[in-house]
């Protein structure tokens, strides 16, 4: 037998700590929202957990438990209860929990004792944990020392905000680059996953840091993700850092990041062929996003620019030349498009600004 810990309700530490959780809500409940390092094994699947919520409405919590029983038995019992001994035995300094910490992780725990393992559970379950995750962003949206770094298209502004000793990438939590041509492989998380893993983020910059934490300056919404209004309008507060980067350089940025990088993630998932379609779809996608801002004939100018680039790209075996053509339009774009729009909004902001520099002036100054 496993020794014994207790429950537990001490959520920082759980969550300064990555300690793995084991889940045990229903899939469907899981899929809406979770946390970090945790692993959804569930007691009920779902359609085993609407049997019984029906059952729970119609003839009470004894009739419901019955019903339960009944479903969960024998093969499909064991099957639960070999992943739940797994889960312990990978991880024994790990914790269970359910939606308030009630009948179905109280029912696993037991399940568990019975088979040799005592393993703790979370008090409060998901709710608890998801309204302190809650609680604590918005208190760490009005405590907390920032920093906000800015700065053109191009600029690498997250390879220098990880360079930072204390930073909190908004982009990587969300998974999305923050542009029209953002939009990455990998899924978005959940609006309800995005917060948690924002607040788990605040939190250790807090905790495990200490001093001020620098962000990205962002738009509201991030892809599909939100920004929690009370965070934006404190980092529309902050001491702005403006990032200067050569417009030589930024080309090769943005060559870098969203033409020869995200071919290879198409082609690696999809294959040579289907790759290179998705990605010239991706390409034509990004620039309609903009059509409305940017105007139709510079669209279309654009456009046409990308489908010579995208014919070159894939006929030349020169490395160099392969990619000349996809300079013209990221150029064209920078120029014609996100520079003006960049300089316009730092226009508002003049009065926030406390240093302009290269990557290496602004970690100088400020990466302590």
């Amino acid at each position: 037998m496993m020794s014994t810990r207790p429950d537990t309700d001490n959520y920082l530490q759980l969550f300064l700590n990555d300690i793995p959780l084991m889940d045990v809500r229903a899939p469907v409940e899981f899929n809406k929202g979770a946390f970090p390092h945790t692993l959804n094994a569930p007691l009920m699947d779902d359609e085993e957990r609407r049997l019984i919520g029906i059952r729970y409405k119609e003839q009470g919590q004894d009739s419901a438990i019955e019903l339960g029983h009944e479903l969960v038995c024998g093969d499909n019992k064991q099957g639960k209860l070999e992943a739940w001994i797994a889960f312990a035995k990978a991880h024994p300094e790990g914790y269970l929990y359910c939606f308030r910490g009630g009948l179905r992780s109280r029912t696993t725990q037991a399940w568990l004792r019975d088979a040799g393992i005592d393993y703790p559970l979370i008090k409060g379950g998901y709710k608890a944990m998801r309204r302190f995750l809650i609680d604590e962003l918005e208190k760490q949206a009005q405590e907390l020392d920032m920093i906000v770094m800015s700065g053109r298209t191009g600029t690498g502004k997250t390879r220098v905000l990880q360079s930072f000793n204390n930073f909190v990438d908004l982009e990587g939590l969300a998974h999305h680059r923050g542009s029209s041509f953002g939009k990455l492989l990998e899924d978005q998380p959940s609006q309800i996953d995005f917060e948690n893993a924002l607040s788990i983020a605040l939190l250790k910059a807090r905790h495990l840091k200490g001093g001020a934490v620098v962000l990205e300056d962002e738009s509201r919404l991030i892809g599909r993700c939100a920004l929690p209004l009370s965070l934006k309008e404190r980092m529309a507060k902050c001491p702005l850092l403006v990032l200067e980067t050569p417009l030589e350089e930024r080309i090769e940025v943005v060559l870098q990041d969203y033409v020869i990088e995200m071919t290879e993630a198409f082609v690696t998932r999809d294959g040579e062929d289907e790759g290179r379609a998705n990605f010239a779809k991706y390409l034509s996608d990004s620039i309609n996003r903009i059509e409305r801002r940017l105007g139709s004939e510079r669209k279309n100018a654009i456009q046409s620019m990308m489908e010579a680039a995208l014919k070159q790209q894939f006929s030349v075996t020169d490395e160099v030349e392969r990619y000349e053509l996809h300079r013209e339009w990221i150029v064209h774009l920078l120029n014609d498009y996100y520079d003006p729009m960049y300089d316009y909004q730092l226009s508002k902001k003049l009065d926030r600004v406390v240093m302009r520099g290269s990557r290496e002036e602004l970690l100088e100054n400020y990466s302590k």
